[in-house]
């Protein structure tokens, strides 16, 4: 068959086969031309429903999107707003689900007390708490735990504050009831604690006592009472912190000591002038300016010194009242002894008339402070001329009294009196002040008895005393004995 198919496709003749042959020649041509037939036909059908699928596609297709044309840019720009950008996916993709929020805000609040109840619900993450609470700082704080988490945009707070004392009262037994144990628990450490304190306190006391010791340190008592106060103060500590060791409760010295500070901070603005005054006293007994029955001159104020405190100078003064004077002040101010020096200078002046001898009169002035009882010798009386007036000229005379011995005042007095008695009794003429008097008319001046002007009498009468007058003295001495707050110390090196 297949040479038979060969042959009559190339051509060949076949009438020189058998007529058998060509009987199945013909007839296999023929069943040839049948099946290619079918064949076209098959591929043409299916050509032609293609071409039918393809064009009822089209037309679908227009008659679902309208014009052709404008059909494609529509689709593309509903894709392109359908499609999110960058920005939007970015956002989408870094903020959490409401699931995710919702788990982390219930995982909070289940971590806090009293907050197991809180119901919470997410949406767009706006989260909205719901149930009920004990009190209205736990709602506050479940509001806080909320706004804390990530993706968290607003949080409204609907929590109820339950009122009903049973289900007040049960968790706050509860709560005491485990304060108290824990109480319990701490409580063999507390009993060691304190007691390890106690200790430290009878020591304190005990290290107080050393009176020998601190007068070593010191002379000076208000000194000797702050070496005391701060070799207690160092054992107390100790102990404080060995007890604080043993509770590990170190970290509270540290809040302690930072309140501390800043607590003194405002009370030393607020109590200035109180700390000034503290500070300048402890300056001044170190220092010691005066000594106790010192006659000083402070600021204007003349007094002898009673005794120094913590916050004041007292001085009693030449009237016997008290004086109380700010350490502040007295540390700051001009400040003048009379005692330190015994020897003081006090000085006369008289007027004599000029037409008289000066050096005359000098010299008479001069011998009678010589004869004057607490006028040292020396430093030797003096005189000299300061002032020369319309009518008069003025003599200054000088002299020195022993304060261990005499009165100030009284040798000044008496020394004023003798003075202008030897120079009336050499003839001196003394003038008095010259003034022009206008009289106004019809008045009339009462004539007054004359006044007996002998010297005879005055002469007669016994000279003052010039001794030291102790009365002040006595009655510092009285209140020293019987006062102890006093910073003071007469055995203490002077300034």
């Amino acid at each position: 068959m297949e040479d038979l198919e060969s042959r009559s496709a190339h051509g060949h003749r076949t009438h020189d086969l058998h007529p058998r042959s060509r009987l199945l020649v013909r007839d296999r041509k023929l069943i040839l031309g049948d099946e290619n037939q079918t064949r076209w036909r098959a591929v043409g059908s299916a050509a032609l429903w293609f071409l039918l699928v393809a064009f009822g596609g089209g037309i679908s297709v227009v008659w679902a999107q309208g014009d052709p044309e404008v059909a494609p840019r529509e689709s593309a720009a509903e894709a392109t707003a359908a499609a999110p950008s960058d920005d939007e996916s970015l956002l989408e993709t870094s903020a959490p689900s409401d699931a995710i929020v919702q788990r982390e805000v219930i995982r909070r609040l289940r971590a806090y007390q009293g907050l197991e109840g809180v119901v919470v619900e997410v949406q767009a993450g706006v989260v909205r708490l719901s149930g009920e609470v004990l009190s209205l700082a736990l709602s506050t704080e479940a509001e806080s735990l909320a706004k804390s988490v990530d993706g968290v945009v607003d949080v409204l707070d609907q929590t109820e504050v339950v009122r009903d004392p049973r289900e007040v009262v049960g968790p706050v037994l509860l709560d005491l009831l485990e304060r108290l144990r824990t109480f319990l628990g701490w409580l063999p450490l507390l009993v060691v604690a304190f007691g390890i304190i106690g200790i430290f306190v009878i020591l304190a006391r005990w290290v107080g006592r050393w009176s020998r010791v601190y007068r070593r340190l010191s002379e000076n008592p208000f000194v000797q009472d702050l070496w005391r106060l701060a070799f207690r103060s160092a054992i107390l500590l100790t102990g404080i912190l060995i007890a604080l060791e043993l509770l590990d409760a170190t970290a509270l010295v540290g809040a302690v000591l930072g309140t501390a500070g800043v607590a003194g901070l405002a009370i030393g603005f607020a109590f200035r002038d109180a700390a000034e005054n503290f500070i300048a006293g402890i300056l001044m007994s170190f220092r010691q300016p005066f000594l106790p029955n010192d006659h000083v001159a402070v600021d204007g104020h003349e007094g002898k010194v009673l005794r120094l405190t913590s916050r004041a100078t007292i001085l009693l003064t030449l009237d016997g009242n008290h004086l109380r004077i700010p350490n502040a002040k007295v540390f700051n101010s001009v400040l003048i002894n009379y005692t330190r020096n015994p020897l003081r200078r006090f000085h006369v002046a008289v007027g004599v008339g000029t037409d008289e001898d000066l050096l005359v009169a000098q010299r008479l002035g001069v011998e009678t402070l010589f004869d004057i009882e607490g006028v040292v010798a020396e430093p030797a009386p003096t005189a000299r001329i300061v002032e020369l007036g319309d009518s008069s000229v003025t003599i200054h005379y000088f002299g020195w009294v022993d304060q261990r011995e005499f009165d100030f005042s009284a040798v000044k007095g008496e020394a004023m009196r003798r003075v202008k008695t030897a120079l009336e009794d050499a003839g001196m003429d003394l003038p008095e002040p010259i003034y022009r008097v206008r009289m106004a008319p019809r008045t009339r001046v009462a004539k007054e008895p004359p006044k007996d002007t002998s010297r005879g009498a005055e002469s007669a009468a016994p000279p003052p005393s010039t001794r030291v007058d102790a009365t002040i003295d006595e009655r510092i001495d009285e209140e020293r004995r019987t006062s102890e707050d006093d910073l003071l110390s007469t055995t203490a090196s002077l300034e």
